[in-house]
């Protein structure tokens, strides 16, 4: 059972992270949070967690995000000016691969292994480019185009946002 510090610590995260909700299984706790809804594009965001559900459950401890909420319209927010990318001009045409989730990106499968892709890499579409960990659970991160890879944004190991650019695709 989680004590009502702990359950309002996990309340502020989802707030202060804007995430869409969080779900935690522990001992037979459950305990579901409903936060922010999926940004539909840059529209005005919300201005309170929605609600925080508990519940009485007899299943195996396990932390997992809650499912997204469906956007109107697919496409990521702006990013704010603060992680604004300073670096080279991308390509017209050039596809972009946004972070689906906050987390944090890395660029291998283990410390041991090589990178998934490299600058210059010919990517098929379904092909694993990365994972972005989120709460302990690694999101592994695939192209929907089929192309070369012109730019990887963020370093191995650093910390994502939602809708942050991760790679620079440029279709076949």
């Amino acid at each position: 059972m989680l004590t009502f510090d702990q359950i309002k610590e996990l309340l502020e995260l989802v707030a202060s992270h804007r995430m869409t909700g969080l779900e935690l299984e522990r001992s037979g706790f459950r305990l579901k949070v409903d936060g922010y809804p999926a940004p539909p594009s840059a529209a005005a965001p919300a201005q309170s967690v929605q609600s925080a559900t508990v519940l009485q459950d007899t299943s195996p401890s396990q932390v997992a995000p809650a499912a997204p909420a469906p956007a109107a319209d697919a496409s990521p927010p702006e990013r704010p000016e603060a992680v604004a990318d300073t670096g080279d001009e991308i390509p017209e045409g050039a596809h972009i691969v946004t972070s689906p989730i906050v987390g944090t990106f890395y660029r291998k499968p283990n410390p041991d292994s090589p990178a998934f892709v490299e600058t210059g890499a010919k990517v098929d579409e379904g092909e694993v480019l990365c994972i972005v960990e989120a709460m302990k659970l690694m999101n592994e991160i695939e192209s929907d185009v089929a192309g070369e890879v012109i730019k990887i944004f963020p370093k191995d190991a650093q910390a994502v946002e939602y809708g942050e650019r991760l790679f620079a695709i440029l279709p076949r």
